[in-house]
């Protein structure tokens, strides 16, 4: 596997209405797979056809919507929304506007999300999350391509092209009446399904790359490097989060890695046991596959396995036991007073300890990851 960048890069700054959202912000094309899949973004953003996103939650849908807004002709702005995020009585009067008295509150006209996006694009993020009686609001509007405020008569013509995001399979929710039919075969002209990242696992490693400079940069660390070790264990790694899970740990691991270099223990990934289908979850399996990630590390270079070890097992049960210090040392058989000298050697006891070691990370960094 190449220890250099790719050459295609896609990373936009979290920001927007939808910014609260804590979108995966980071898209690399070093798997093949990948390289597919820009290839057919870069064919579908010059056209103004409706597309529709699908893939599980952190494999970067904004990325990609994003990326389809940048390299298209449009001249307006890229709105994000997340209609997970939608306050039902409000609803409306964000994502179409409304006039002044509207309703109580509304001391002044307000534009909504569609006039904002007007000559550019619209993204629905979690579009199967949306209420059915928006549902034909929205479809409306698609249709005669203008909105009604809240409390006016006259439309208002918009130019949007929409971009919507789903991590539900919509024709299921079509079929359970959850989601209109002929709403979905509006916003689903063009379709995109992101792979999750345990199928591309040629993306793994440079965009943990990429989340150290990045980290690095923003933190004012020190770049870091990955050991062999720690490299194989996030290639092995499920990421059932996919790249927000990975940029978490990345983040984490850099501000809680010695001497310049991130390994296992820093990683804080579970080891995978290789499991039958009769004894999934055995403490056998889990053994074996903590032994195994220990040959690892003992085959890495790093001078002090055993210090990487024990501070892992007692980080880890520190967590495991909500940063209880009394349960901590109960679940690992160890005195109170010993589990507190190694957390205190550990620096999980220093100011602001009463927060948490993640709490203090995200201090570190300015704000929350």
């Amino acid at each position: 596997m190449s220890e250099l960048y790719p050459a295609k890069l896609l990373s936009f700054p979290a920001h927007g209405a939808a910014a609260n959202s804590a979108p995966a912000m980071a898209f690399i094309s070093a798997d093949r797979r990948s390289e597919l899949l820009l290839g057919q973004l870069e064919r579908l953003a010059p056209s103004d056809a409706s597309v529709l996103i699908a893939g599980e939650t952190g494999t970067g849908k904004e990325v990609a919507a994003r990326f389809l807004h940048e390299h298209s002709h449009r001249q307006g702005s890229f709105v994000a929304i997340n209609c997970a995020a939608f306050n039902e009585n409000l609803v409306e009067a964000e994502l179409f506007g409304h006039e002044a008295g509207a309703f109580t509150g509304a001391q002044q006209a307000r534009a909504g999300w569609f006039e904002l996006a007007h000559g550019g694009t619209l993204f629905l993020d979690e579009i199967g999350d949306m209420p059915l009686y928006l549902q034909a609001k929205l479809l409306r509007v698609l249709q005669e391509r203008q909105v009604v405020r809240l409390g006016a008569r006259k439309p208002i013509a918009v130019d949007v092209r929409v971009v919507a995001a789903t991590n539900v399979e919509l024709e299921q929710a079509v079929e359970a009446r959850q989601f209109r039919r002929d709403l979905y075969y509006r916003l689903n002209v063009a379709s995109v399904r992101l792979l999750p990242l345990r199928e591309r696992p040629d993306d793994i490693l440079p965009l943990a790359r990429h989340f150290i400079d990045r980290y690095a940069k923003r933190t004012g660390l020190a770049r870091a490097t990955l050991s062999e070790a720690a490299a194989k264990r996030l290639v092995a790694h499920d990421w059932p989060g996919n790249i927000r899970e990975l940029e978490n740990k990345i983040h984490y691991a850099l501000v809680m890695s010695v001497n310049g270099i991130i390994d296992v223990a820093e990683l804080r990934l579970p080891f995978r046991a290789e499991t039958s289908e009769t004894a999934v979850g055995s403490i056998n399996d889990s053994l074996g596959g903590l032994a195994e990630g220990l040959r690892d590390l003992l085959q890495s270079e790093r001078d002090s396995v055993y210090e990487s070890v024990e501070r892992l097992l007692v980080m880890t049960a520190f967590e495991h036991c909500d940063r209880n210090q009394v349960r901590t040392a109960k679940r690992l058989g160890l005195s109170r007073n010993i589990v507190r000298a190694q957390l205190k050697r550990y620096g999980l006891l220093d100011r602001g300890a009463s927060a948490g070691p993640l709490r203090r990370l995200e201090t570190s960094a300015g704000a929350s990851v």
